[in-house]
């Protein structure tokens, strides 16, 4: 199971290109609002969450994305069990995947000392202890990081690639006419 947690303001197209690609590869991808079962996006865009953070549980969990926008990534950020579900993932080695500002969560939480990160220009500050790219889509370890809306499908075929596999992330490319 997949989470993608939506809090008001997140960016749309970084939450709905991940969560269309993975679920066409057959993932189980959850959306779950942050501040009820309505998420409003930064661009007033209601998503219906599949679920809400007080009804989750972290069983056979696969990955947890964070999408970026604002102020999505603040209400990321301050919401407990949002910050529960990384610490879990940080743990066990399950992938975390975050886009836009959203890496700057991680950074904050100390995920991203030592690793090679990106993100939206202007947080590069947040991501603390990190080797900080210019590259739009960077992997390190169970930690994946992408600059912003325009590279959200780039950034969900990695999440495919290191759930399931870059031959599969590839066909899917061909299959959506991607590139």
């Amino acid at each position: 199971m997949i989470y993608v947690f939506l809090a008001n303001g997140f960016e749309e197209c970084e939450a709905l290109a991940p969560i269309d690609i993975l679920r066409r590869a057959g993932f189980n991808v959850i959306t779950v609002g942050v501040n009820g079962n309505i998420a409003i996006g930064a661009h007033n865009i209601p998503v219906l969450c599949d679920t809400t953070t007080d009804k989750i549980t972290f069983e056979n969990l696969e990955a947890v994305i964070l999408p970026g926008g604002m102020p999505g990534t603040l209400n990321l950020e301050n919401d407990k069990i949002v910050e529960k579900a990384i610490d879990y993932a940080a743990k066990n080695g399950i992938l975390i995947g975050a886009i836009c500002a959203a890496p700057s969560v991680l950074g904050h939480k100390g995920l991203l000392d030592g690793k090679k990160a990106t993100c939206f220009p202007g947080f590069e500050k947040d991501l603390l202890g990190a080797t900080v790219t210019n590259t739009s889509v960077v992997r390190d370890g169970n930690i994946i990081t992408a600059k912003g809306a325009g590279v959200a499908f780039d950034f969900g075929f990695e999440l495919l690639a290191y759930l399931k596999d870059e031959k599969t992330a590839n066909d899917l490319k061909i299959q959506m006419m991607f590139k």
